[in-house]
């Protein structure tokens, strides 16, 4: 295994930066993580075909839902679209088996891939296991490379509990997940190697569940109730490590009002429509991910997952200001809900998404949402049920040309969906 300075040098040569994270907390002080690479600008371009990779955990089109409502949402300046691709009990082998015939075929330019849960087979660290998970992986991305794609290679996340339901299971919950540290940190060698960039799921599940367990008590399992399929909480985190790891800025606009004049402006993908008296009527064509109520103490919660991370700090940024405040404190009300700012505050931005769970973009959010979540569930019956069922065994091409026929309406679906949206916005002194 390469030294941790090893992959630091190869790590410069890529578009993405290793450093050395926080240490982790003392009762975490058996996991040696070697540093994850992060990216130094945006890796997506406009119009990329994104192809969402995975075991179960991505078949369960969770993680995959959210990233690609968020890029179609909040980015649809960038006109990408992606195809799902998760396939239950899969390992990177078994994926290299089918992705020439399931994936390559549709050209996509940029691909996220989510194995090791499986590969590692649930047993504590085992060498020649590790060797063929490291084989597997690299022959993966080198196809991918062939083939013209730019890949994020992700790592696992973790486990919650030794899964009951794998028979051939072995080794206690600490064991496991020491051996799948040890897999994140070969699929951080393997980044580095092909030189492509790499999304960390596995540290901030690790740290997550940690803090959670903490807060919330042992009944909270951020990998799920089984030990190893994450509810919201554990998809929404690593929809995250995914989205940092494309490097988006998480940027999505900023409305300001001037309350000496009254008049308000506002960033590309906003447009203000009208402003008098406080109050703002914005058409915004770039929403806000927008998760709902939900309750922060549940592991089947996105939000719950959002008290976890910096998800809206760091991806999920619309932000109103107020500029030459002539009062002390204002109250905002966005829909049916006011807050309460004080006018230092509103001068250097507040996130309305992050302050409010309900608002009146959610709708025109869960509309794509929606439509995502539907194709994405024709996509997981299209390759395993009909492609690689009596029909494809059939006729493979025939198959494809069909179900091709009914996938693109559900694409249109997702492009209609993509609507912009009015709304209003209330700015009282107080």
């Amino acid at each position: 295994m390469k030294s941790r300075f090893a992959i630091l040098l190869l790590a410069l040569s890529l578009p993405t930066l290793a450093k050395e994270a926080p240490a982790l907390p003392p009762e975490l002080s058996a996991y040696q993580l070697a540093p994850a690479p992060e990216p130094t600008g945006l890796l997506l371009q406009k119009g990329d075909r994104v192809a969402i990779c995975g075991d179960s955990i991505t078949e369960q089109k969770r993680y995959s839902v959210i990233l690609e409502t968020y890029l179609t949402a909040c980015l649809p300046e960038l006109e990408i679209t992606c195809r799902q691709y998760g396939w239950s009990g899969e390992q990177a082998g078994g994926f290299l088996k089918r992705m020439e015939s399931d994936v390559l075929r549709f050209k996509p330019t940029f691909a996220t891939t989510c194995y090791g849960m499986n590969d590692f087979r649930y047993v504590p660290y085992n060498e020649p296991v590790a060797a063929e998970y490291r084989k597997n992986q690299t022959a993966m991305v080198q196809s991918f490379k062939q083939a013209g794609t730019r890949v994020l290679l992700g790592s696992s996340g973790i486990i919650d509990t030794v899964p009951n339901w794998v028979k051939t299971a072995s080794g206690t919950k600490e064991e496991l997940n020491l051996a799948l540290s040890r897999f994140r940190n070969i699929g951080i060698e393997v980044a580095a190697a092909e030189k492509v960039a790499f999304a960390d799921l596995y540290r901030p599940m690790l740290l997550a569940d940690f803090q959670a367990e903490k807060l919330h008590g042992p009944a909270f399992m951020l990998a799920g109730k089984d030990g190893v399929h994450p509810g919201w909480a554990g998809q929404l985190i690593m929809a995250y490590s995914f989205l940092t790891g494309m490097g988006l800025d998480g940027d999505l606009g900023t409305i300001t009002f001037d309350a000496a004049t009254g008049k308000a402006t506002a960033t590309a993908g906003h447009e203000v429509i009208s402003a008098a008296d406080g109050k703002l009527t914005i058409r915004s064509t770039k929403l806000p991910f927008s998760a709902g109520p939900g309750d922060v103490k549940s592991d089947d919660s996105m939000r719950a997952g959002l008290a976890l991370v910096p998800f809206d700090d760091r991806l999920n940024r619309l932000v109103l200001k107020i500029a030459a405040p002539a009062a002390t404190a204002y109250d905002v009300t966005w829909g049916e809900s006011t807050r309460t700012y004080q006018a230092t505050a509103l001068q250097a931005g507040v996130n309305l998404a992050k302050d409010f769970e309900t608002h009146p973009l959610l709708p025109a959010f869960t509309k794509v949402w929606d439509a995502v979540l539907a194709k994405q569930s024709y996509e997981t019956r299209q390759i395993r049920t009909l492609v690689h069922g009596p029909e494809g065994a059939a006729d493979l091409e025939a198959t494809f040309a069909l179900t091709e026929k009914v996938r693109a309406k559900l694409a249109k679906a997702v492009a209609d969906a993509k609507q912009p949206a009015e709304h209003v916005i209330t700015i009282k002194a107080k």
